[in-house]
């Protein structure tokens, strides 16, 4: 016998309805129409029965039912004989229908309406706005820095165009910058800056138009996650080309991962287009930072909009006189280079270079309202200025711990600012392709010594061989785990296990924390702070890697993001970047602050400029050793007022833009 399955009333009542439901439209209106019968029927027999003014006789107030129950149900309720009644009912009933087909349509066009809303099908109508393509997890930095540097501005838009639904788009962007978005209808409201999600797909012209490139002042094109992603872009970049008419005063920014793919983004991007290469640029700055501990803060401080950054300041006042006697024309400015009429631009040019009509001053600012001449000359004081004890230069030893797609171009660079005779030790999975590109990497170096040594960085006893304590220099980058890479072919049982190069994104985190806990181990070991600079794919790793505070990390996405973001509000950046990180010409370094002032004494910042003015450097600013970790800014001051006084230590850091 089968078993009654033990339900109450009202669930039976419901699955007896839910059945009704999904019965049809016809068994529906019939249901509907008996429920409806049954207690307007009723009802209106008890209204008349309990009028006293009601007829007496049975046939009238049956009379008077049909009346209630018709007005009730708007079918007439009209008297008279069978033929009259008949047809008032049918008019009725034809009304009714009429309007409620009338109500059906208008309701069905509302919903579609608002159904193609929410999918992100219609057209942004706005001007002035920022456009960004496609959806990664840079997404999130990138309009958190769009959203700060809109923040003293009224009325700005960000209109983000993706292959995915609108609704999920501006959830999770709400969910990425922490709460601090609102969602409203179309738009999701972030301070001063409306977000505004569109879906579709970003190499089609047609659909481009939904975000209205045209009228826009900037658009990024994000790289997409996965080994397409460069194609991607181009493909974007295309799109893009045929829907933005030339010529165009529109900002065109785009990142590749692969330098290989470099150029032929730069030529979808057309002329006034800038391409970032993303594996070239975390290259050139894991190199400049593993050489200069600290770096990494100070451009973390010039790239995000919270702090202080690139700006361009007119030269009114300054035309005729030198770039030399520029430097001291800002009190809350830092300067670092001209922008020529011509559009080139020059960091640290020579303190003899006669400023132009037309030029403008590259500035390092709080913001483009605060680059005001104002003469800081009167607080140098010669009396502290110093001459810098000489300082040679020596053969180094450098460790690499991991390889990846990336580690040729830092064993390039890298070779472009040692010494000769330093030496590079790197450590990584090795097969025999790994091997053969790091032997032609180091057969193309003329300073740098390299030897390739095959072994797992996350081993304890691999690293506790290599006498981590003894390099001037320790680089880890992010590799790809061994048990992840599926052989190429069958190889001796001896052989080392095949390995590709890795692909530098979010599963390499895990291998480079696993790394770092043990360097952490081997350096309390041996009672010293290594010198350590780490890449990391994902910020939220980097919160948590074991290092100790301010040590230096480079994000890639977030780098990247941040740059782009930076280059999407002034397009002459591109050049000031491409000026930084390459070998040649000026870059930041920090460089000990005995060199240039005594430190037996408070000074004000406007005698460092000077005193670096005389060594054809532009001094940014400090770091202080005594707060190195101390968070947010670990010691790092960059733009100060130069009227500010500062007793420096011994061991203190000048922050300046000089030649290697």
């Amino acid at each position: 016998m089968a078993q009654q399955h033990p339900t109450s009333l009202r669930l039976r009542l419901r699955y007896r309805f839910d059945n009704l439901v999904a019965g049809g439209t016809a068994p529906l209106i019939g249901w509907l129409a008996v429920a409806c019968l049954a207690v307007v029927v009723p009802a209106s027999a008890v209204l008349v029965w309990a009028d006293r003014a009601a007829p007496t006789s049975l046939s009238g107030r049956l009379t008077a039912v049909w009346v209630s129950v018709g007005q009730t149900l708007k079918v007439g309720g009209a008297v008279g004989s069978p033929l009259y009644v008949l047809a008032s009912v049918t008019l009725a009933l034809v009304a009714l229908l009429f309007v409620s087909t009338l109500v059906s349509l208008i309701t069905t066009g509302i919903n579609q309406r608002i159904m193609s809303l929410r999918r992100g099908h219609s057209t942004v109508l706005e001007a002035g706005h920022t456009v960004v393509l496609g959806w990664s997890d840079q997404i999130f930095p990138v309009v958190a820095e769009l959203v700060a540097a809109n923040a003293n501005q009224r009325r700005r838009a960000v209109a983000v165009l993706a292959p995915k639904d609108k609704v999920d788009m501006e959830d999770e962007i709400a969910t990425g910058l922490g709460g601090r978005g609102d969602r409203t209808g179309s738009r999701t409201g972030t301070g001063a800056t409306r977000i505004i999600c569109r879906s579709g797909p970003t190499t089609d012209p047609t659909v481009l138009a939904r975000v209205s490139p045209q009228t826009s002042k900037a658009v990024l094109v994000l790289p997409p996650d996965g080994d397409t992603g460069d194609a991607h872009v181009v493909k974007t970049l295309l799109a893009l080309d045929a829907a933005l008419p030339r010529p165009r005063d529109t900002v065109v920014v785009a990142a590749v991962r692969d330098a290989r793919n470099h150029l032929t983004a730069k030529l979808a991007a057309g002329p006034g287009g800038h391409v970032l290469c993303a594996d070239e640029i975390i290259a050139r700055l894991l190199v400049q930072t593993a050489r200069q501990p600290g770096l990494s803060l100070v451009y973390q401080e010039l790239l995000d909009f919270d702090g202080d950054e690139f700006y361009t300041a007119g030269a009114e006042g300054l035309t005729g006189r030198t770039f030399g006697e520029a430097l001291l024309a800002f009190t809350t400015s830092s300067v670092v280079g001209l922008l020529h009429a011509d559009g080139r631009v020059v960091l640290n040019p020579d303190t003899g270079t006669e400023i132009d009509a037309g030029d403008r001053i590259i500035v390092v600012s709080e913001d483009d309202d605060t680059a005001v001449p104002e003469p800081a000359g009167p607080w140098v004081d010669e009396d502290a200025i110093v001459t810098a004890r000489p300082r040679s230069r020596y053969a180094e030893r450098l460790l690499l711990l991991g390889w990846n797609r990336r580690a040729p171009l830092v064993v390039e660079q890298l070779d472009k600012f040692v010494s000769p005779g330093t030496t590079l030790d790197v450590v990584a999975f090795g097969d025999a392709a790994t091997r053969r590109t790091a032997a032609e990497v180091a057969a193309a170096r003329s300073r740098l010594d390299v030897s390739f040594h095959s072994g797992d960085i996350t081993d304890p006893d691999v690293l506790a061989k290599l006498d981590v304590p003894s390099y001037d220099s320790v680089i880890v980058i992010g590799e790809t785990d061994r048990e992840g890479t599926a052989p190429a072919a069958a190889a001796p049982p001896d052989a080392d296990p095949p390995v590709r190069a890795a692909e530098p994104g979010s599963g390499t985190d895990d291998r480079t924390l696993v790394t770092l806990l043990h360097l952490r181990a081997i350096g309390d070991a041996a009672g010293c702070e290594l010198p350590l600079t780490t890449e990391m794919s994902d910020d939220g790793n980097r919160l948590l890697a074991p290092a100790r505070a301010g040590a230096d990390f480079i994000v890639s996405g977030r780098l990247i993001s941040l740059l782009m973001t930076q280059i999407s509000e002034s397009g002459h950046l591109a050049d000031v970047f491409e000026e930084l990180f390459r070998a040649e010409g000026s870059e930041f370094y920090l460089r000990p602050v005995a060199d240039y002032v005594r430190t037996d004494r408070e000074v004000a910042f406007a005698t460092v400029v000077e005193s670096a003015r005389r060594r054809r450097e532009c001094a940014v600013g400090y770091r202080l050793r005594g707060q190195t970790s101390t968070a947010p800014a670990y010691g790092v001051r960059l733009n100060p007022d130069k009227r500010q006084r500062v007793r420096f230590g011994e061991h203190d850091w000048v922050v300046v833009l000089a030649e290697n």
